[in-house]
């Protein structure tokens, strides 16, 4: 269940990025929804390896090269799919950035096993 909530979050900031940013298009729904599921497995599966490759210019760039990562897993999924195109590395890196500011938001509301969470504080002698 959390892999299918996560994926629909992936997905809604995939339709996000096909409306804000010019250069992304994305023709159908179950495009979108197949895009969100690759993009999933790209990012278990990927980009973990490219992050090890890439360590040295991600340390030598202060962390701001894993955009560059995050937009080509972009455009990898975008390769594997004919009504999924990216114009250019410009809309590539806006469509990531998108991508992963809506993950992250939903994230605040999602739990480890893809539950929505809800953090009470309480306070001693409340």
């Amino acid at each position: 269940m959390g892999f299918v909530l996560r994926m629909l979050v992936s997905a809604l900031g995939l339709w996000l990025a096909s409306l804000w940013v010019d250069g992304i298009q994305i023709h159908g729904e179950g495009t979108l929804l197949l895009a969100a599921f690759l993009l999933g497995i790209v990012n278990a599966v990927v980009r973990p390896v490219v992050i090890l490759l890439t360590l040295p210019i991600t340390v030598l760039t202060l962390g701001l090269f894993l955009w560059v990562v995050n937009a080509a897993m972009l455009g990898l999924v975008a390769a594997m799919l004919s009504d999924f195109r990216i114009a250019g590395p410009g809309s590539a890196v806006l469509g990531a950035l998108i991508v992963g500011v809506t993950s992250g938001f939903a994230s605040w509301y999602i739990g480890p096993r893809g539950r929505y969470a809800v953090l009470v504080v309480r306070r001693e002698g409340d």
